[in-house]
């Protein structure tokens, strides 16, 4: 006599997704990828955006603390941090139109802002890599999951055509494999629209910390262009 398995088996994850239909499960296992991948982006994104903000901030401390800008630039310059760029471009602008003959300080003035204002730029594009991913999870990952419900209920109505019977017990497992490939859709997506928001404020915050400190910077430095 075959065990008899239990209904509760037959709804469990595990068992919805082996009773699947081919297309079904590799939309499961797809968007389980994206999952996988969307979390993978947010911890390692999250965990660079907290590191930056507090090495950024003893920069900041330090930087301002010190009599040497030339001295500080050559020994922090190499940093890996955003600051950093700021500082070493902002620096090397001002050096080569101090190498310029009369030169015009409105010029001066709007060159090194837009260097600071670049290396800001840089250093963001290069923060911002993959976020679009989590947008497009966020965004795709539902209609996906609902293709995989749709083709599953439509395998369903099939066999149920094929097999004339409406009983529910013949209906439930298709069903219910079916809204399952939704289920992981809205298990992806979800985490993803939350992370994409929330890192795409930070790196707004940190474009507004970074922008003060250039523009603290680019004061210094044409205080010293005016006093030259």
């Amino acid at each position: 006599m075959p065990p008899v398995i239990a209904s509760t088996d037959l709804m469990s994850p595990l068992s919805l997704f082996l009773h699947a239909d081919i297309v079904v499960k590799l939309v499961m296992l797809g968007l389980l990828a994206a999952s996988v991948w969307t979390w993978a982006i947010i911890f390692t994104h999250s965990i660079r955006l907290r590191r930056l903000g507090r090495a950024g901030a003893a920069f900041e401390r330090d930087f301002w603390a010190s009599d040497d800008v030339d001295g500080f630039a050559a020994k922090r310059g190499s940093d890996k941090l955003p600051n950093a760029a700021i500082v070493t471009a902002g620096l090397d602008e001002w050096r080569r139109s101090a190498r310029l003959r009369n030169a015009d300080h409105g010029g001066t003035r709007e060159r090194l802002s837009g260097a600071m204002n670049s290396a800001i730029a840089t250093e963001l594009d290069r923060l911002s890599d993959r976020l679009n991913i989590l947008a497009t999870v966020g965004s795709v990952a539902p209609f996906v999951g609902l293709f995989g419900t749709v083709w599953g209920i439509m395998r369903s109505f099939t066999a149920i055509a094929g097999a004339n019977n409406t009983s529910l017990a013949v209906v439930a497992p298709g069903i219910a494999e079916a809204l399952f490939a939704t289920a992981i859709g809205l298990f992806a997506a979800i985490p993803a629209v939350i992370a994409y928001n929330r890192l795409t404020h930070g790196l707004d915050r940190l474009e507004a910390s970074l922008g003060r400190f250039a523009d603290r910077f680019h004061a210094t430095l044409t205080r010293e262009l005016e006093a030259a």
